[in-house]
């Protein structure tokens, strides 16, 4: 037996426990691990404000401290009026549902010339078995239902605990990081650092002031149909076609509609025209100029983002992936070498002396794409080649 077999053994041996049981550690892991990676996205959202507080002489821990207050107040405002949205609802289909039902039974009785009375459906609904298994099942998913909400609070105080971390000792962070890297690392890191801060913290105020502009006319609208609840159905459609993608602008609309037909169904078709004409203008105009230095990336491959986040992490990576997305294509923006598109001085069949691809010639990238000439070579440039003698 060569004298390194044993050892080669105990090598791969050794190797497979220890991948073993750092796959064993991060499935173990994963839970907190996607925390913190919330809290970190969280942390460089709130670092502009954080930072536009501190350069003016206040702590960072306290500049914090405010930042997330005012969140909180805001959320809490959010649910608050929700709430009370909700509730009040609840309580007009209870108060009404006697009348609604004794509505349908009529219409069934004078079409299907049965004799049906309410209080018989009542009776036997009420001592039917399925309703008391329904009963019996309810209350033992009542510990279900409790260990969930208790699972959420920790959850939420974890991520907003390393959030405050993140984001009050951010410099101090940013130093440990790059204290372990040597010198021509630490430029690089500290320059994808700005740009995380500058693409979620753009997307974020972006969003932010476009849910504002969206809950503003929203607010109008119901208020011109006089549908019940619209400061809190403006909020809920501004936040919830903002900040949650794709199925967002979905969401937010479904909510009025249903609130709008218990007043006049024709409102709901007002509602629902009303928010297909904000979304195109949405799209087409507010969204282009207010996102044009913050996030502006394709809306495919902001689209295919958010559906690969959903894919990895859920809810969180479709939150996450634009600004994710973002941030990478600016950082690999400066390392990425562009070249203008050239028109061949002969053949082809595109205009004067065809089109093609040509050989390139490398030029600014911000001239080739911001030219302002007329004519075919408004985004491209000429290559003379030199005569053969």
């Amino acid at each position: 037996m060569p004298r390194w077999l044993p050892r080669a053994v105990v090598l791969a041996l050794a190797l497979v426990a220890c991948f073993q049981l750092g796959s064993w550690a991060f499935h173990q892991l994963i839970g907190f691990l996607v925390n913190i990676l919330i809290a970190f996205f969280l942390a460089l959202a709130i670092e502009p404000a954080v930072a536009r507080m501190a350069a003016r002489g206040m702590r960072r821990g306290l500049a914090t401290f405010l930042v997330f207050l005012g969140v909180f107040a805001a959320s809490a405002g959010f649910v608050v009026l929700l709430g009370s949205m909700l509730a009040g609802q609840i309580v007009d289909m209870v108060e009404g549902f006697p009348r609604y039902l004794d509505s349908v039974i009529g219409s069934i009785n004078s079409t299907f010339h049965t004799d049906l009375s309410r209080l018989e459906i009542q009776d036997s609904v009420l001592h039917s078995d399925w309703l008391q298994k329904y009963v019996q099942n309810s209350a033992s998913g009542v510990l279900d239902v409790s260990a969930t909400v208790l699972g959420g609070l920790f959850r939420l105080l974890t991520v907003g605990l390393f959030a405050f971390y993140f984001a009050a000792d951010g410099p101090r962070l940013r130093r440990a990081l790059c204290s372990v890297l040597p010198p021509a690392k630490q430029s690089e890191v500290l320059r994808a650092w700005e740009i995380a801060v500058a693409k979620t913290g753009g997307y974020l105020y972006s969003r932010g002031l476009m849910a504002l502009v969206s809950g503003i006319a929203h607010y109008i609208c119901f208020v011109v149909l006089d549908v019940p609840y619209a400061p809190a159905l403006a909020v809920w459609v501004g936040l919830v076609s903002q900040f949650i993608p794709t199925i967002g602008t979905y969401l937010a609309g479904a909510l009025p509609m249903l609130i709008a037909f218990t007043v006049n169904p024709w409102y709901a078709l007002y509602v629902l025209g009303f928010v297909v004409v904000y979304q195109q203008f949405e799209n087409y105009v507010l969204q282009p100029k207010l996102t044009a230095k913050t996030v502006d990336i394709h809306p495919a491959v902001a689209f295919g983002s958010v559906i690969a986040g959903t894919a990895l992490l859920g809810a969180v990576g479709a939150l996450i992936a634009i600004p994710a997305v973002a941030t990478l294509q600016a950082f690999l923006g400066a390392y990425v070498r562009r070249y203008a598109v050239v028109h061949e001085a002969e053949g082809g069949d595109g205009g004067e002396g065809g089109s093609g691809p040509g050989d390139g010639a490398a030029v600014d990238p911000g001239a080739a794409v911001t030219g302002t000439a007329s004519g075919p070579t408004a985004w491209s440039r000429r290559v003379r080649r030199p005569r053969p003698r």
